[in-house]
């Protein structure tokens, strides 16, 4: 071995270096450590796991930049994109000379294979199988220089793309600094504006109460709080006087609507040759939603109301089309928004007689009571206080507080947290006021939540219990049902 290998530094001597062929492929950045191991075999050295490659690097590099993206200030951003461009412009410049570095390895090889081959003819024996062993050795350093150089042109793009990143990278942080920079001059002088602003008007408040004085500042002191006295005094006083007018006018307007039903009665029997005839019955009562009509005998001789045969009829105003009350069989009514615009007709059979009483006019509408029931229809649900006074026809023994929830697919009955009833709007739904009871009809509706299942539930008010009914005929509109009361969808002839 000693002798082959002063021969083989002979023949380096001798011969001439040929060039490099163009077809070779640089995969690597550095030259691989190996030792020789039993049998002459070639062993590649571990590289210490301390030592990243340039692969990792950049990679650990890019991940911390765009983690500290969103916690760095603007100029601290700009700061760090330099540096990265600078570090990416280092990691190139040694891509570069491990490149040129690579390519003396290539022709390092490359002089050794032919020496090789040039001393293989020269040989024999055990030496020209030396010389096939060192020859295989050479081949294979090459083969592994090989894919390292294509990992130093995979790196070296690498490299190359996150250089031209962080290049765009500093030119936006640069030009973001710069509009930040503009943007908060501007906002210190538009601050320092309002403050000089501010100061001239301290400065022009202190020179007028200068001039004022301090006698000038009690005086108006006392004047506002002789003001506010006078204010707490009579504010009061005003709303009751306000209130106590109004129940009067009240008063006034029902006297005068009786007053003028009565004179309508009156001018309509004239006019029909009435007047000589006797009336067994009158209807008493407001025309209107909200309010309540009653039979009332106006005669001695009329029979007891109790004890005849009772029936109310809707109207058309043209008289086309009559409709029948089904369940208005009492001396009482109280009018639900279907007999808004429409007359109200009682027939009355007692014994041989049969007695016909009509509203003087269409039923009122309630004032404000639109506006009321547009303003709920925007809510999804919308909640009523109630007492249950009958249930399934039966008599309600508690008289506690309970909650109708009237939403836009369903009716609600609860009490507390407990939910006594609840059905979506549907077919066999019924929905309508209570048709008969004394003064309290017109705070009441019938709700038939299902066949076998229904409510009477007073309101605390005609207005909330004729929102109720309009809310929730609206809502079952809506699901293209018509909600109302027993036979009210089948009108009848005249």
């Amino acid at each position: 071995m000693t002798r082959l290998t002063r021969d083989f530094g002979d023949t380096m001597k001798k011969e001439a270096v040929p060039a490099v062929s163009s077809d070779v492929i640089f995969a690597s950045s550095r030259f691989p450590n190996y030792r020789i191991g039993a049998n002459n075999q070639i062993m590649e050295t571990k590289d210490d796991p301390k030592l990243l490659s340039m692969k990792e690097v950049i990679a650990r590099e890019t991940a911390q930049l765009l983690d500290q993206h969103n916690r760095l200030s603007v100029r601290d951003l700009a700061s760090k994109f330099e540096k990265g461009l600078a570090a990416a412009a280092k990691l190139s410049e040694e891509a570069r000379l491990r490149e040129a570095a690579s390519l003396e390895k290539h022709v390092l090889l490359k002089k050794l294979r032919d020496s090789l081959e040039s001393l293989k003819g020269r040989v024999a024996g055990r030496n020209m199988d030396d010389v096939d062993d060192a020859i295989a050795m050479v081949e294979a350093l090459a083969v592994q220089l090989t894919q390292r150089e294509g990992e130093l042109i995979q790196e070296k793009a690498e490299v190359k793309k996150l250089a031209n990143f962080l290049k765009q990278a500093s030119e936006e942080a640069k030009k973001l600094v710069d509009e930040e920079r503009a943007f908060a001059r501007s906002e210190i002088d538009n601050a320092r504006a309002a403050v000089q602003r501010v100061e001239e008007s301290l400065q022009e408040h202190e020179r007028m109460s200068q001039a004022s004085g301090k006698q000038d500042v009690e005086q108006l002191m006392k004047e506002v709080q002789e003001a506010r006295r006078i204010k707490m005094l009579h504010q009061p006083s005003k709303v009751m006087d306000m209130e106590h007018e109004l129940l009067a006018l009240r008063a006034q307007l029902a006297e005068k609507t009786r007053h003028y039903l009565r004179l309508q009665k009156e001018l309509t029997r004239t006019k029909k040759g009435e007047e000589n005839v006797p009336h067994l019955y009158e209807l008493e009562g407001n025309e209107t939603l909200g309010s309540y009509l009653q039979i009332q005998p106006c005669s001695d001789n009329a029979p007891d109301v109790s004890n005849c045969s009772i029936q109310w009829y809707r109207v058309m105003s043209d008289g086309a089309k009559k409709e029948l009350i089904s369940g208005a069989t009492k001396s009482v009514y109280a009018p639900e928004p279907f007999d808004v615009g429409r007359i109200l007709q009682i027939d009355i059979t007692s014994e041989n007689q049969h007695i016909v009483l009509a509203t003087t006019g269409p039923i009122d509408p309630a004032a404000g009571l639109g506006t009321y029931v547009e303003a709920l229809v925007r809510k999804h649900d919308t909640e009523f206080n109630v007492i249950v006074t009958q249930t399934s026809g039966l008599h309600h023994p508690t008289e506690s507080i309970h909650t109708l929830h009237v939403g836009k697919m369903r009716i609600k009955l609860c009490k507390g947290k407990t939910t006594i009833a609840k059905e979506y709007y549907s077919s066999s739904m019924q929905l309508c006021g209570v048709r008969g009871g004394g003064n309290a009809a017109a705070q009441a509706l019938f709700w038939q939540p299902k066949h076998g299942q229904s409510f009477v539930l007073a309101f605390e008010s005609q207005r909330e219990r004729n929102a109720a009914i309009m809310l929730a005929r609206r809502f079952a509109f809506d699901c293209n049902i018509m909600l109302a009361g027993p036979d009210d969808r089948a009108p009848l002839g005249t």
